[in-house]
């Protein structure tokens, strides 16, 4: 065998690295789960979308409709495939940034014969081949759209190629990350909620420039520079050509490289995409040799900047502190006050409830004074809620799959243990103080989307022209308010109840797991899938199906956010029925308080379920540190 062939195959195929990394992760039973939970949703969600756009009302579809039900199928299938991607690409790779926690791992592997690259490479491509696992095994699911036409099959393999893609520029993120040995075990969270922080900003960039008609295509209405780096909008320029035309390629007025970003989004997003990659992977090596950025720079102090500025470089050894006023529940009260009192927390949890406020009041005000339209208002405060609601239950998640998991790791689970607590009153407890914590951040998008109904509310009867917007549904126009005034109750009721069903899934993989990291990867994942295929499926209803389409809708926090933004387009399938809102808001109230009434028997039933099987639980993980 030539030897540079030999040295291409020990980069990727036979890496020990990549070997050993597949055949673990292949016998465990959560990547099985995983990959089964990740097929499952697809084909229910592949299912429910045949189903509604076949349904002609006669029960009898041409092949044209046929064939438009396919094509639009394929269109909502592959973005819910590349928003998964998204979103357990980082699960599997949050292990190779927990590797550094241990950081003697890496000295370990610099003294076998493998080289820098094959290290990085190895780490890379053993857990990327889980996701390309995933992309695989729904592939068969993705030919059956051509049975009915519609679906060439090129847009599918440009679909998988986008979402393969993403997941190598996350997976290479990921593995710089680790061998810098900067970061520890909590750079996870932070590198989950930076991705997803990503993607919400650029595609709410794309969409402010395009309504400002700073895009490509006649009217400005195409394509942006937003559309090459993410790969949401490459999808997009992809699947709707006509609705965000790209740039001519041969326009002289756009230089080289805007006419490759504009003209060419898709081949721009996988060409960069994978070039950064590969420039990650290179420094990657480099880092490694030299032992992480901190060695690289001569070292750096385990005291924090703060201290030494002050000329403290150990903590001051007090003898005596003021007792604490503790809560009829002790777990509760620590939960809520005692284990997230450090400043830098409770400076960026006051800084997101004061920054959240004031931005949903300045949108308010920039809107009343004409500085934004309608649309434009609309959009920046749907990204806003969203964005806010995305936030705060990454945080839940992160804080409840850790509670239990991280006081196994350091013994503290076991003093418990010893104490009169039981089981009910220690989940009790979990439970109450972790929404307590989680109060004020829960209200900020609640308030943020009260204040704007608030205004359609007031500017109702004040008679402004600004908090009523004209629509038509058929031939009949309609005068829909900017932002529904009952906003502030609806999404009050579902924030609560979610993330409280959030929690309870985050304590009871905490409970099963041996460590945080593998607590926190489960709940990521099954919270992910299932607020994705209800919001898409609560999308799709109120689209298609009238007066129980609202409430439908209610289930997901993001399209009832939309239905309480846009009523136009989030009350559609009632309005084409019946052309009034009353029935749509009245069903729409009512779903949000049958969705909660769900969430909180999810929550007593998880809690029952923890409740019994706690003592065996715990006995079966117990020493597992």
């Amino acid at each position: 065998m030539p030897a540079i062939l030999r040295y291409l195959l020990r980069l990727g195929p036979i890496n020990p690295i990549t070997v050993r990394l597949v055949q673990g992760g292949s016998r465990r039973r959560r990547h099985l789960y995983i990959r089964a939970l990740y097929l499952g949703a697809m084909i229910l969600v592949l299912l429910w979308l045949l189903l509604i756009n076949t349904d002609s009302g006669s029960g009898v579809a041409d092949y044209r409709a046929l064939a438009a039900a396919g094509a639009s199928s394929f269109a909502l299938i592959a973005y819910l495939q590349i928003g998964l991607i998204c979103v357990l690409a980082p699960v599997f790779m949050a292990g190779a940034i927990a590797q550094e926690a241990s950081p003697r791992t890496w000295d370990i592997l610099l003294t076998t014969p493998m080289t820098p690259g094959q290290i990085v490479m190895g780490s890379l491509f053993g857990r990327l081949f889980f996701i390309l696992a995933l992309l695989a095994c729904s592939l068969p699911l993705f030919a059956l759209t051509q049975y009915y036409g519609g679906v060439p099959g090129r847009s599918i393999f440009a679909a998988y190629l986008i979402a393969g893609s993403a997941a190598t520029l996350v997976g290479s993120i990921a593995i710089a990350l680790s061998s810098s040995r900067v970061v520890g075990r909590r750079a996870v969270f932070a590198f989950y909620v930076t991705v997803v922080s990503y993607l919400a900003v650029t595609i709410g960039l794309d969409r402010w420039l395009v309504q400002a008609g700073l895009g490509a295509g006649e009217t400005g209405q195409g394509v942006t520079w937003m559309t090459a780096i993410n790969p949401f909008l490459a999808l997009n320029a992809m699947l709707e050509p006509t609705n965000y035309p790209r740039a001519d390629i041969h326009d002289p007025s756009l230089s080289a490289v805007g006419r490759f970003v504009l003209a060419t989004p898709v081949t721009a997003w996988c060409v960069g995409s994978l070039g950064l990659s590969l420039v990650m992977m290179a420094a990657s090596a480099i880092t490694v040799r030299a032992g992480g950025l901190a060695t690289m720079a001569g070292g750096s102090s385990s005291v924090p900047l703060h201290r030494r500025l002050m000329n403290r470089s150990v903590k001051d050894g007090e003898e005596h502190r003021a007792p604490r006023q503790v809560w009829n529940n002790p777990v509760a009260w620590r939960e809520a006050a005692a284990r997230n009192s450090t400043l830098a927390r409770i400076i960026a949890r006051w800084s997101f409830v004061a920054l959240g406020l004031a931005w949903g009041i300045g949108l308010v005000v920039m809107y009343h004074t004409g500085s934004m339209t309608a649309d434009s208002f609309r959009l920046a405060l749907a990204t806003t809620v969203l964005g806010e609601l995305a936030v705060t239950t990454l945080v839940a998640i992160n804080m409840s799959a850790t509670a239990i998991s991280r006081e196994r790791e350091d013994g503290t689970l076991d003093l418990l243990l010893t104490t009169p607590l039981t089981a009910s009153a220690y989940l009790n407890g979990k439970l109450r103080g972790l929404i307590t914590y989680l109060l004020p951040l829960i209200l900020v998008p609640v308030v943020t989307i009260g204040i704007a109904g608030g205004y359609a509310w007031l500017g109702g009867v004040q008679e402004w022209d600004a908090a009523v917007v004209s629509g038509t549904v058929g031939q009949t126009p309609i005068d829909f308010p900017v932002v529904l005034p009952e906003s502030v109750l609806v999404s009050g009721v579902i924030a609560v109840a979610f993330i409280a069903c959030c929690v309870m899934i985050g304590l009871n993989f905490s409970l099963r797991s041996k460590g945080t990291l593998a607590s926190v990867i489960a709940a990521v994942g099954v919270i992910a899938v299932v607020a994705g295929s209800l919001g898409l499926c609560g999308f799709l209803s109120a689209d298609s199906i009238p007066t129980i389409g609202p409430a439908l809708a209610a289930f997901s926090p993001a399209s009832a956010v939309r239905a309480m933004v846009d009523p136009q387009s989030g009350f559609l399938g009632t309005l084409s029925e019946r052309p009034s809102l009353g029935a749509a808001r009245v069903s729409l109230i009512i779903g949000s308080f049958v969705a909660a009434a769900g969430y909180v028997t999810a929550v007593y039933a998880i809690h029952a379920h923890m409740v019994r099987n706690f003592d065996f639980t715990v006995r079966k993980l117990a020493g597992m540190r």
